[in-house]
């Protein structure tokens, strides 16, 4: 990561909100990496400030936050449920714009998060759901020890006759 030295990884804020938006219409634009299509995603920065709002205020939420120079270039967000018998885990999405991914900045992100689950007493299972043919994220992921729980075949339709499974894992906390 040596020309990406002058990164800071940290708590999102409100002050984040259109940035972090910012970068979730970046990464949902190239059509590859998100559920959502463009059409479909069309948040309001009032709504982007207070959904970070929320998970702000809830103990087994957070959002963390990549910047390079005082820009966000990426982000993690890690939600829980609410059930009681549910409440020991969450699971977790992350975005980085495009020409910051592949030089570590979600390894780092992703390792900000563990070390917040890690810390956080209620958290003991960390899970996240990841497009089959998203190798990269996939490798990552497995390299930080998570492994494969689960899949749903053809979760996922891209076109007319391109399907795609979604992968679930898990690493324990």
């Amino acid at each position: 990561m040596s020309e990406m030295k002058n990164y800071i990884i940290r708590t999102g804020e409100l002050a984040d909100a259109e940035a972090v938006l910012d970068v979730q219409n970046s990464v949902i634009s190239e059509g590859e990496y998100f559920i959502a299509v463009s059409e479909e995603f069309n948040k309001t920065p009032e709504q982007q400030r207070d959904w970070i709002r929320t998970l702000l205020k809830n103990e087994r939420d957070t959002i963390i936050v990549a910047e390079i120079n005082g820009e966000v270039i990426g982000w993690i967000v890690f939600q829980s449920e609410n059930r009681k018998r549910m409440s020991h885990k969450g699971s977790f999405g992350m975005m980085i714009r495009k020409n910051y991914r592949g030089k570590g900045m979600g390894k780092e992100l992703l390792k900000a998060l563990l070390e917040w689950a890690e810390a956080n007493p209620f958290i003991e299972k960390v899970s996240l759901g990841v497009f089959s043919t998203n190798q990269r994220a996939i490798s990552l992921y497995k390299k930080m020890g998570f492994v494969e729980e689960g899949r749903k075949i053809k979760e996922f339709k891209m076109s007319e006759r391109e399907y795609v499974d979604d992968i679930i894992m898990y690493k324990m906390v």
